[in-house]
């Protein structure tokens, strides 16, 4: 198979941008998915390993380029107001709609650790992708969930939330500490 053993060495380390050669990596392209290349239990590995990784990190996202590797793939866990959260592992993502409403959010990034500024997006987005079987999938979000789609999406295209957030600023370790009590 093509890339497996990308995926079999894969550590689910995040790379961060205090890297050059990371951060050179996080802000190329990622490639298209190609379910050829993969078996389907090489894929239901990577997206344990992925799921794995975001839950450690206690994130709420994460792009396979955020772990190393060049593919278009993207996992997210997003909790709901009644408390329960939907997980979503989505191929190949392409944002097909956007409202016409959009909110200014502070948002923060494992790559770019202990960094939040105001990013202003719109409220509901039409994703569109593949499910980790190659069936496509559409999700009509709005709120947190159209939030994070936007943000992984931009990962694999690229793009870091630094790069348009507003009122970057750095909060220590301690001080993310003290503010959750």
């Amino acid at each position: 198979m093509g890339n497996s053993t990308e995926i079999k060495t894969m550590d689910g380390k995040i790379l961060k941008i205090d890297d050059r050669k990371n951060e050179k990596f996080l802000r190329r392209k990622a490639a298209d998915f190609d379910f050829k290349k993969f078996s389907r239990k090489e894929i239901n590995e990577l997206v344990s390993k992925m799921k794995k990784a975001m839950r450690q990190a206690r994130g709420i996202g994460l792009s396979a380029n955020q772990i190393g590797l060049n593919v278009k793939v993207f996992v997210a866990e997003v909790p709901s107001p009644n408390g329960n959260a939907k997980f979503y592992a989505v191929f190949n993502p392409k944002i097909e709609k956007v409202g016409l409403e959009k909110i200014a959010f502070e948002e923060g990034c494992l790559s770019v650790p202990q960094t939040y500024g105001r990013v202003e997006r719109p409220t509901r987005v039409m994703l569109k992708g593949y499910d980790k079987n190659g069936k496509p999938l559409k999700i009509k979000a709005w709120g947190l969930l159209a939030r994070v789609l936007q943000h992984e999406v931009d990962h694999l295209n690229g793009v870091l939330f630094i790069d348009k957030a507003k009122n970057i600023h750095a909060v220590s370790l301690t001080e993310k500490l003290e503010n959750s009590k």
